[in-house]
């Protein structure tokens, strides 16, 4: 087989690169080693910043995100027993997020690819990245039993943070930097009404939570939990019970509880690969960085990823002109990193760490409170979490 673009992994980031690739006339074919099934089953995160919205409406897949998501000019802090709204909209001259789920998105961007008939192969296994520092890159996997081989122009690495892309990577030519975090996130999923019209972030003596949606009958909620902690030790009961004692008296009240959907741990990390290129093969996504969620920015750093890596295929492909390929790297690298300090210090700021003592919790209730009073504090937070325009700092 033979095609321009070979793209590994069809979550998010590679199933809209692959549609965007389409939009302008180029050939790309996808691998994917689960199922579709299995990639529509993963729950993740759905907050979208406005780079992300533009460019599903440039895909061509916008509409039901439209129809159905929540527009949110807000976010509130709850900490002390109080909640202060932060006012994005207003500190921000306009600019909101959306509550949009990544399953949603994703059975958009797959709808859309078979509508078109495009080439996406699941289940592809023992997917291999082979001579992609030379001029003819190819990838070979098996399927059906088969030994295939797909010949192509370029490689991109959307296959996460376990991919085979950024493992194949040499070892010389790559720098990693990584920080654990030493807890983790318990999510539950329900059909319940949100106890809030806005998203609430909670900074609670107890730990941390966060008070999510994914629609108006549906809810997502999650608790900082010990890294020792497993799903089968919290019954929905003891979930609830422990949420209600993160919150405030009015969200305990208007709080609708109900039997999970979903339940899972997330553990938390920050990470980033230098440099995201390597030759013919290019890495976006999760294949070359992971934030903590706290921030709401994963989806959408592999979002901007995917801006910058389509733009520069079509750049070679029509005006004969490598110059975005050559700057991918670092144009992708200067917005990750100001996202990765933006959830490193919104998740230091909310959270309890196991080996701080009193008075950490002392400085966090006065970081917070000088924020919330501050025009310049609220704006910090407003302008970092509905993002950071792509040309910032350039």
């Amino acid at each position: 087989m033979r095609t321009q673009v070979a793209i590994i992994g069809a979550g998010p980031a590679g199933l809209l690169l692959g549609q965007l690739l389409h939009k302008a006339g180029i050939d790309a074919v996808i691998l994917e080693r689960h199922t579709g099934e299995y990639v529509l089953g993963r729950i993740r995160a759905g907050i979208l910043e406005q780079v992300t919205m533009d460019l599903l409406d440039e895909a061509g897949v916008g509409e039901r995100m439209h129809a159905h998501g929540l527009v949110h000019g807000g976010i509130e802090m709850l900490f002390g027993g109080q909640r202060h709204r932060v006012d994005m909209n207003r500190l921000t001259g306009g600019k909101n997020v959306m509550v949009y789920g990544q399953t949603e998105l994703t059975h958009d961007l797959m709808n859309a690819r078979q509508m078109e008939g495009l080439a996406t192969v699941y289940e592809a296994l023992d997917v291999q990245v082979h001579d992609f520092d030379s001029a003819r890159p190819r990838v070979t996997y098996r399927h059906g039993g088969k030994q295939e081989q797909i010949e192509c122009d370029f490689i991109a690495g959307c296959d996460g943070f376990h991919g085979v892309c950024r493992a194949s990577a040499p070892r010389a030519a790559i720098a990693e930097y990584e920080k654990v975090y030493p807890f983790g996130w318990l999510g539950l999923l329900s059909d319940t009404p949100p106890v809030n019209d806005e998203l609430i972030y909670v900074n609670s003596p107890r730990g941390f939570a966060l008070c999510s949606m994914r629609s108006r009958t549906r809810s997502r909620y999650y608790l900082q939990v010990p890294l020792t902690a497993h799903v089968e030790d919290w019954s929905d009961e003891a979930f609830w019970q422990e949420l209600k004692l993160r919150l405030d008296d009015e969200a305990r009240e208007r709080l609708v509880t109900g039997p999970s959907l979903e339940k899972s741990i997330a553990p938390l990390r920050s990470f980033v690969t230098e440099p995201l290129r390597f030759g013919r093969m290019f890495l976006a996504g999760d294949a070359g960085h992971i934030v903590p969620p706290t921030g709401a920015k994963g989806l959408n750093l592999a979002a901007s990823d995917v801006k910058y890596l389509s733009a520069a295929f079509i750049e070679h492909y029509r005006e004969h002109s490598d110059a975005g390929l050559d700057d991918y790297s670092a144009r992708c690298l200067g917005r990750i990193w100001r996202a990765e300090r933006f959830s490193w210090w919104f998740t230091s700021l909310m959270h309890r760490f196991p080996d701080d003592g009193a008075i950490v919790a002392k400085f966090q209730q006065a970081e917070l409170e000088y924020l919330m009073h501050s025009e310049s504090g609220l704006r910090t937070i407003a302008e970092n979490y509905v993002g950071l325009p792509l040309d910032f700092g350039r």
